[in-house]
Parts: C-alpha cells; structure tokens; sequence
C-alpha cells in the first residue's frame, strides 16, 4: 500500500474518528471529571466515598438484569433456532413479528403494561370474569424484570437467528453420518457455533437492563430504585451532576468489565454475530 492510498484511507476514517471524539471521548472525560470534583470545581474523593450507600442498589439493579438476560435467553434461543430451520419466506415474517413491537415507542409499551398488569386490568379482569381472585402484579420485581424481557427480547433473538442462519450444515450433516444423535449434535455442533451470537444478544440485553430506570418508575412504582433511577434522580432533581457523574462511572465500569468477560467465550470463535457494541 502506497502513501497516497494510505493517506486517502485517513481521510475517509476522519469523519468517524471526529465523531467519536465529540460523542464518545469527550462525554466520558466529563463524566470522569465531574465524578472526581466538587461544587466548586475543586478535586474531591467525596463522591467516591458516597457510593457505598448505594451498594444494595447496584446490587439489586445487577440481579434484575441477570434474571432478565437470563429469561431472555431462555426464550430467544429456540425461537432463534426454529426461525433459522424454517423456510426464507416463513424467516422473514417471523423476524418481522419479532420486530413489530419495536416499532411502537419505548414508553407506549410500557405503559401498555402497566395497563394490564393494574389491579384492576385486563389479567384481573379476566381472572375475576372467570371467578379467580385477582392478583397483585403491578409494583413488584416480577412486573419490572417482565418488562425488561418484553422490551428487550428481539436483542436477544437477532443476534442468535443471525449466527445460525451462518451455520454450516455441512458440519451438522457430517455429525449425523458419523453417529451422533440430536442431542450430540446440538450440543457439540450447533451450540458452540452459535456462541458468538448468544455472546452478543447476552450483552445487547443486559447493558440496558442494568441501567434502565423507566420501567423501573413505571411498573415498579418507585417503590425499590435501581441504580438508573438514582442516576436520573440527582441530574433531573437533585441537580447534582458530581454524584451523578460518579454513579454513572461506576455503572460504566461495571458493565465494561461484565463485557470483557463475555468477550473472552467469543474471541476465538470464527463464526460471525460477535460482540455488538
């Protein structure tokens, strides 16, 4: 490669590079900042040490995000597989339904569950037309972790139909001429290579699971905080950017970490669907 070439391939990344540098860097040197000074501009430990009254929060926010990731995958991945064994005709109509409920708004879905999950919504009102007692969903866990798996489900599925629809069948054929049954062949061909995919739907799902805080407000009623509540909190209320700043650094670090170590199950994969950042 010549200078010229290589001089015109600078040019082309420049665009991007600039654009990462104002929307990336840049917000991350103040989030940085803040976290580490006081009112006064002046460098302060103050918010650091201030973040361990929080530790049930993080906590909390963590467990909810596994639990979702976790019913999540547990949902996608045979949904991902049967999508991925169908014909391209029947492919496309079931990712399109997959997709459909994106389309509405991210508030308008989860006020339509607040809608049937109310004490007095379209669940109990079933259940009391049929003479059951009516039950209590609204502002619990179990109504905020629903909420999380309903919004944030086709993150899981795309990527694992993606990888899958990338397999070769060639490998699974080969298997099967060799011996090995269903199972043998799901578990030691099929689900390794699809690795990559679970990899990235895993990350795509729980990043924000852990930092949401809407759904949290909406159908947990404000009654437990996660730690994107109390984010929202001190820059919307509290106008205290520095604390806010410092628990946002810290959730930043937390779900790099998680992702680094999610990483290490895909970085020797050669299928596609890798992380997606």
């Amino acid at each position: 490669m010549n200078k010229n070439s290589s001089l015109r391939m600078k040019l082309y990344a420049s665009p991007h590079i600039v654009w990462s540098a104002i929307f990336i860097v840049v917000p991350l040197i103040m989030v940085a900042y803040y976290s580490f000074t006081n009112a006064d501009g002046a460098f302060s430990l103050e918010n650091i040490y201030r973040l361990s009254d929080y530790t049930t929060t993080f906590l909390r926010s963590l467990w909810y995000g596994i639990i979702a990731t976790i019913i999540c995958f547990i949902l996608a991945y045979p949904i991902a597989y049967i999508i991925s064994q169908s014909k391209l005709r029947i492919q496309t109509t079931m990712i399109m339904l997959a997709m459909i409920p994106m389309w509405m708004n991210f508030l308008i879905r989860t006020y339509a569950w607040m809608n049937i999950l109310e004490d007095s919504g379209v669940i109990n009102k079933i259940l009391t037309t049929i003479g059951l007692e009516p039950v209590h969903m609204i502002n619990t866990p179990g109504a905020v972790i629903l909420g999380m798996v309903y919004n944030f489900l086709p993150y899981m599925i795309l990527p694992i139909y993606s990888v899958m629809t990338k397999l070769d069948k060639n490998l699974v054929e080969a298997a099967q001429d060799l011996g090995a049954g269903k199972v043998s062949v799901f578990a030691k061909v099929v689900f390794p290579m699809s690795v990559p995919g679970i990899v990235s739907g895993i990350t795509m799902v729980f990043v924000p699971s852990v930092s949401t805080f809407y759904i949290s407000q909406k159908l947990g009623g404000g009654t437990f905080a996660l730690i994107g509540d109390v984010i929202e909190m001190q820059f919307q209320i509290s106008n205290n950017f520095h604390f806010g700043a410092a628990l946002s650094l810290v959730l930043m670090i937390l779900i790099l970490i998680c992702m680094a170590f999610m990483n290490r199950f895909s970085s020797n994969e050669d299928v596609g669907g890798g992380m997606v950042i």
